[in-house]
């Protein structure tokens, strides 16, 4: 008999869930109902400042004519799920409807952290999320004017990028002292920094929002920082972090992370045995994951349970990151915050044009991981190499 598996938010690790689940499950076990929030089927996010500059939301989408076909995959979309209930295996939609389950999946993501400032709610304030988001900013933005980014992390400078590539000015604000201070060290930010200011950027760390000020007639006029500086704009997006959709857990009677998330173990599996949870919403042992590779590694994991093969468990979870931004390669392998207690740090560097840090064990010698910025080893070739002793040539790998 045909099982009813719900899926909340078709996101790209939602939709990584359901695409994997279907060619696993080859007789058809299980009808999945995805529930999807945004009215378009998911898409690329990680690419989502190319829709700026040219490519279409087709582009970017990923599920394709057969997915969308497919008679066992009931997508609905604009169908957000407001509420759900154990004891009668039910999701409500805001639409009303009633959705029984026999498994439910969580996948809600993450929503944009905007830092309670006055004048956050002013017209021509923006976050950086989705397909509605980049219309918004693409609408107000004006070339040759000035704005404001608040957040230099990833999406911070992804968006700084993509608003001076529509004629902008950008400042980009940080409260670190360096960018991407998630990932990078103070030597690979310098790198990434010089790459901002060849590409015009400003980027203004150790200082954060104070106040957005406006015109009289509501829209944005300036940022006020921390520091007193004032910096006129015509707009201003918010792209300080995100956190995890976790309020559904409440209804359901889930316990959350102490951070935030729902809280799974290492199966992905709630304290309920119907019901899991993946990607930026869920709490992997107490922590949640705000990377791709974690998130498809829980999808993966869920759908072959689902489809009854053999699993143990995620395992640990790869946080390893590899991209170009602002023309500067940057990457993470490995532990990249193995503690004082257990490593050696060594730096080979060229001024701020390129860096490489590796960790070792103190110990043993072998290599923990590492951060590379600039043109650097490939973390493809590095990253097989963590667990073993670094072969002699480590710096010709590092800076080749």
């Amino acid at each position: 008999m045909t099982r009813t598996l719900v899926v909340v938010g078709h996101g790209m690790v939602g939709h990584r869930l359901v695409d994997r689940l279907r060619v696993l499950d080859t007789s058809g076990d299980w009808r999945v109902v995805v529930l999807a929030e945004e009215p378009h089927p998911a898409y690329n996010r990680m690419a989502l400042s190319s829709y700026l500059t040219g490519r279409t939301k087709q582009d970017l989408a990923l599920a394709d004519r057969e997915f969308l076909a497919d008679p066992l995959v009931d997508l609905r979309l604009a169908c957000p799920a407001v509420s759900a209930d154990r004891a009668t295996r039910t999701v409500v939609t805001a639409g009303g409807d009633v959705v029984p389950y026999d498994a439910l999946v969580l996948a809600t993501g993450s929503r944009p952290f905007v830092p309670p400032v006055p004048g956050r709610d002013l017209t021509h304030c923006f976050v950086y999320r989705t397909f509605d988001d980049l219309d918004a900013i693409r609408g107000a933005a004006r070339p040759g004017r000035p704005c404001v980014v608040v957040g230099g992390g990833l999406l911070g400078l992804e968006a700084a990028h993509g608003l001076s590539r529509l004629g902008m000015r950008p400042h980009v604000v940080e409260s670190a002292p360096h960018p991407m201070p998630a990932q990078l060290d103070p030597g690979a930010a310098r790198v990434l920094h010089r790459g901002a200011a060849e590409l015009g950027l400003d980027l203004r760390c150790g200082s954060a929002v104070a106040s957005v000020e406006g015109h009289p007639d509501g829209t944005v006029r300036a940022v006020v920082l921390t520091d007193g500086t004032v910096l006129d704009c015509d707009l201003t997006v918010f792209a300080a972090g995100v956190r995890p959709r976790d309020e559904l857990a409440a209804g359901l009677g889930l316990e959350r992370g102490a951070r935030g998330g729902i809280l799974v173990d290492e199966h992905c599996r709630t304290a309920d045995e119907r019901v899991w949870a993946v990607g930026e919403c869920a709490a992997v042992r107490g922590r949640c994951h705000g990377l791709l590779a974690p998130g498809y590694a829980m999808a993966d994991t869920v759908a072959r349970q689902l489809a009854g093969h053999r699993v143990a468990h995620v395992g640990a979870l790869d946080t390893s990151t590899e991209l170009k931004l602002l023309g500067v390669r940057v990457a993470t392998f490995g532990t990249t915050d193995p503690g004082d207690r257990w490593a050696v740090e060594v730096v080979f560097a060229e001024g701020t044009a390129r860096y490489a840090k590796v960790f070792l064990h103190h110990d043993t010698g072998s290599l923990l991981g590492g951060i590379l910025a600039g043109d650097t080893g490939s973390r493809t070739e590095l990253g097989p190499l963590v667990g073993r002793p670094p072969p002699a040539d480590l710096e010709r790998l590092l800076l080749p």
